[in-house]
C-alpha cells in the first residue's frame, strides 16, 4: 500500500450527534406507553426508526412530514456495494445521470451532505463517491431548502460516516474478482482508555480493477482516521480526517454513440480515450463536531468541515460522428483533446441549538459555507478521427497544439439562519413549521479577460409546513409543503446578458402514508408529490446574446417502498417510483437538460423498480440474496432514446468462526445496457458488464 504519512495531529475523529432528549417523541407526560413490537430482520436491520436528515433533530421517521429513506450498513454490506451507484436501486426516485450526478425525482443534482454538512470532496469533479467509510446513506426527497439552503428541488443525499466505537472492532478484509480486481482493507476501532471515554478509529483501504472497456482501469486509496472524546457526561467531541486518492484511466467514460433508437454504433468495449488518458483526484477532508447538553432540556452542537480536492483530467472527447469513406454511413468520430485542472476548496460551519419544551421542540440553526473553485482548461482539435469498428489507439499527445480556453476562479459564500418548531399538538398529531433566511454571494474572476469578472449577491427565504398523524398503530399519514431555491451564477448576472435575475425557485406539495401490517412484519410506505421549478435561465429568443428567466419544469409522481419479513428467514426490500418530469415553459431552443420534442427532462425515466431479497440458512451460517433493478426508457438531451434495462445481482455469504466469506455476482446475465444518455456526440453511458467479487473478512 502506498499511503501518505499522516501527521499525528490529525488522528482525531467523530461521534454520534447528541440531540435533545425525547426529540423523536415530543409527547406529553399523560400519553400511554407505546406497545412493545418485535420486528424481524428486514425491519430491524434494513430500517432506521429515527434520523436527523429530515428535521436536523433526532426525530422518528414516522413523525417526519416528508419522504425520507435510509440505507443501513447491513443493506450496504449485503449488496456488496462499493460505490454509491451500486445503491440507486434501493432509493426510490433516484437514478444515474452522467458521471457522478444523479437524477432525483426527475431533476439533476450533484450536491451531497456529509454528516449533515456541506463539504463533498467529489463535488465539482467527475469521480464517484466510495462507500468504504460510510455507515449509512440517507435521502430526503423534494426541496430541502428550509433545512440546508440552496439546492436542486429533487432532494439531497446525506452520507453518515463511520465513527469510533465503544467496543473493540478489528478486521482485515481481502477482495478479489474478475477483470484484475483486488482490494485490501485494515480497520481498527475501539476504546483508548478503560471507561471508553476516549476512542479511536483507523481504516486503510485500496483497490484496483480493470474493465471490459478499452484502456480503462481504476485505482482507489482511502485513509480514514478518527478520535472521539466524551469530555463529560454532557459533552463530547469527535474529529475525523479522510484522505482520498482516486485515479481512473480511460476517463471520462461518457459513453458510446447511438442511433436515435438507442442502438450502440460500436462494440461495448469501444472507448474514445487513449491508454494514457486519465482523471486523478487527490482530496482530503477534516471534520470536527462538539456536542453538548447545556441543561436537561437544551442541547447544542457545533460542526466544522473542511475539504480540498484537486483533479487532473487529460482525455479525448468525442465531437461527433463522421463519414470517412464517403459511403453515406458514419464510421468514425472526430475527437478533441482536453487538459483540465480543477481545484475545489471549502469550509462549512454548522450549529444547532435545540430546546425541548414539553410539546415543542424548537430548533435554531445556522450554517456558513465558503467555497473556492479554480478551473484551468486547455483544448485542441488536433486528434485524428477514431474508427467505430476498428479503433487504433496511437495518438501522440506531445504533438498537440493546446490553446488556453479557461482560466477562472469562482468564490461563493452561503449563510443561512433556520428557525423550526416541531409541535406535538395532540397525542396523535405532530406539526412542523420551519423558515430559513439565506444570503448568497459569488465572485467570478476571469484571469484571461477582466471584463468578464462579475460579482453577485442575493437573499432569499425558504419555508416548510408539514403534519403527521397517527391514525392507528398501523397507519400513519403525513403531508407537507416545502420550497427551495438555487442562486444564478455570477457570470449570468451581468447586465450585458440581461441580468440580474431572480434565483431559481421550487416548491413541492407531498402527501404520503407509512403503514405496518402482519404484526409489523410488513412496512409499506407510499408518497405522491408535485414539484414546480421556475426561473431557469434560457436564451432570449429575440436576442441570442441575452438571457431571460423563462424556464419552468414540473415534476410529479408516486413512490412505494416496501420492507417485508416474508418468513423468519426470508426478507425483501422493494422500491418503485413513477416520475413524470416535463418542460412547461421554454423557448424554441428548449431548456437545459430537456429531451427535445418529448418535453421530458433527459435521464428521467417514467418507471424504476429496485428489489433486494435475502434468505438465511442458519444451519449453514449462510445466506443467499438476489437483487434486481429495472429502469424504463429514457431520452438524452438530443432526444435520442436510452433503452430500458433490467439487471440482476446475486450474493452468497457465510460465517465460519471469525471469518466472513462473501461471493457476489453483479449483472448476472451479462446484460449490455446504458444507464443514461448525454447527447448525440457523446452517446450513452454503459452499465457494468458481469462482475465477480469475492471477499474474505477476518475479525480479531
Amino acid at each position: 500500500m502506498n499511503y501518505p504519512i499522516i501527521s499525528s495531529s490529525l488522528l482525531l475523529l467523530s461521534l454520534p450527534l447528541i440531540a435533545a432528549p425525547n426529540n423523536s417523541n415530543n409527547t406529553s407526560q399523560n400519553q400511554p406507553l407505546d406497545t412493545l413490537i418485535v420486528t424481524g430482520r428486514a425491519l430491524s436491520h434494513y430500517k432506521e426508526d429515527a434520523v436527523s436528515i429530515g428535521t436536523r433533530t433526532d426525530t422518528d421517521i414516522d413523525r417526519t412530514p416528508q419522504s425520507v429513506q435510509v440505507l443501513t450498513n447491513t443493506l450496504i454490506e449485503d449488496q456488496a456495494a462499493h460505490q454509491v451507484t451500486d445503491l440507486y436501486r434501493s432509493i426510490s426516485g433516484v437514478s444515474q445521470d452522467n458521471v457522478s450526478t444523479v437524477t432525483f425525482r426527475g431533476f439533476h443534482q450533484d450536491e451531497q451532505l456529509y454528516d449533515g454538512m456541506r463539504g463533498n470532496p467529489y463535488k465539482g469533479f467527475f469521480t464517484v463517491p466510495q462507500l468504504v467509510n460510510v455507515e449509512e446513506v440517507q435521502a430526503i426527497k423534494g426541496p430541502a431548502g428550509a433545512l440546508y439552503g440552496a439546492g436542486e428541488p429533487g432532494g439531497v443525499i446525506n452520507y453518515v460516516s463511520k465513527k469510533p466505537t465503544y467496543e473493540q472492532e478489528n478486521f482485515v478484509k481481502l477482495g478479489a474478482g474478475n477483470k484484475d480486481y483486488h482490494s485490501e482493507q485494515l480497520s481498527s476501532s475501539g476504546p483508548i482508555n478503560a471507561d471508553a471515554s476516549q476512542r479511536y478509529r483507523l481504516s486503510l483501504y485500496q483497490d484496483k480493477s480493470g474493465s471490459y472497456r478499452n484502456n480503462v482501469d481504476q485505482d482507489n486509496q482511502n485513509i480514514d482516521l478518527g478520535y472521539a472524546w466524551d469530555i463529560s457526561d454532557d459533552s463530547s467531541l469527535t474529529v475525523q480526517y479522510t484522505n482520498i486518492d482516486q485515479t481512473l484511466h480511460g476517463a471520462r467514460l461518457r459513453g458510446i454513440p447511438t442511433d436515435d433508437d438507442g442502438n450502440f454504433l460500436a462494440d461495448d468495449s469501444w472507448n474514445a480515450n487513449e491508454p494514457g488518458d486519465h482523471q486523478a483526484l487527490d482530496a482530503e477532508t477534516f471534520q470536527a463536531k462538539l456536542e453538548q447538553y447545556l441543561t436537561q432540556d437544551v442541547s447544542w452542537d457545533l460542526g466544522l468541515r473542511y475539504f480540498k480536492g484537486e483533479e487532473t483530467q487529460k482525455y479525448h472527447e468525442s465531437r461527433g460522428l463522421t463519414d470517412t469513406d464517403n459511403d453515406g454511413v458514419d464510421d468514425a468520430i472526430r475527437r478533441q483533446y482536453r487538459d483540465q485542472l480543477r481545484t475545489n476548496e471549502g469550509v462549512t460551519l454548522s450549529s444547532n441549538l435545540v430546546f425541548d419544551l414539553n410539546d415543542h421542540t424548537i430548533l435554531v440553526g445556522t450554517d456558513y459555507t465558503r467555497n473556492t473553485y479554480d478551473y484551468l482548461y486547455y483544448r485542441t482539435n488536433d486528434p485524428d478521427t477514431l474508427s467505430l469498428a476498428t479503433p487504433v489507439y496511437n495518438a501522440d499527445v506531445s504533438q498537440y497544439d493546446l490553446a488556453l480556453r479557461t482560466d477562472s476562479q469562482t468564490v461563493s459564500q452561503q449563510l443561512g439562519l433556520l428557525l423550526q418548531d416541531q409541535w406535538a399538538a395532540t397525542d396523535r398529531l405532530d406539526l412542523v413549521a420551519g423558515v430559513r433566511l439565506n444570503h448568497f454571494e459569488e465572485d467570478f474572476t476571469d484571469h484571461r479577460n477582466a471584463s468578464n469578472d462579475a460579482n453577485y449577491s442575493d437573499q432569499g427565504m425558504d419555508t416548510r409546513l408539514g403534519a403527521t398523524y397517527q391514525w392507528s398503530d398501523n397507519i400513519k399519514p403525513y403531508t407537507s409543503f416545502s420550497t427551495g431555491y438555487q442562486p444564478q451564477s455570477a457570470s449570468d448576472q451581468q447586465a450585458s446578458v440581461g441580468g440580474p435575475f431572480d434565483p431559481e425557485q421550487s416548491q413541492q406539495m407531498e402527501a404520503g402514508v407509512r403503514t405496518y401490517w402482519l404484526n409489523n412484519r410488513l412496512n409499506v410506505n407510499l408518497a405522491v408529490y408535485h414539484i414546480e421549478h421556475e426561473n431557469v435561465l434560457q436564451e432570449d429568443p429575440n436576442d441570442s446574446d441575452m438571457k431571460i428567466a423563462l424556464g419552468k419544469v414540473r415534476s410529479q409522481g408516486a413512490e412505494i417502498d416496501v420492507l417485508a419479513d416474508i418468513t423468519d428467514r426470508w426478507v425483501a426490500n422493494l422500491s418503485y417510483a413513477y416520475n413524470d418530469t416535463v418542460i412547461k415553459q421554454d423557448n424554441e431552443d428548449g431548456i437545459q437538460f430537456s429531451a427535445g420534442d418529448s418535453r421530458r427532462f433527459s435521464n428521467s425515466p417514467l418507471h424504476q423498480l429496485g428489489l433486494w431479497t435475502r434468505y438465511d440458512l442458519p444451519s449453514l451460517s449462510s445466506s443467499v440474496s438476489v437483487g434486481a433493478e429495472y429502469v424504463s426508457e429514457q431520452y438524452n438531451r438530443d432526444h435520442q432514446k436510452v433503452k430500458p434495462y433490467t439487471v440482476y445481482d446475486a450474493t452468497w455469504q457465510t460465517q465460519i468462526d471469525a471469518w466472513t466469506l462473501q461471493a457476489t455476482l453483479k449483472n448476472l446475465t451479462d446484460e449490455v445496457y446504458a444507464t443514461s444518455g448525454f447527447n448525440r456526440n457523446i452517446g450513452s453511458n454503459l452499465g457494468e458488464r458481469r462482475r465477480v467479487y469475492l471477499s474474505a473478512q477476518y475479525d480479531f
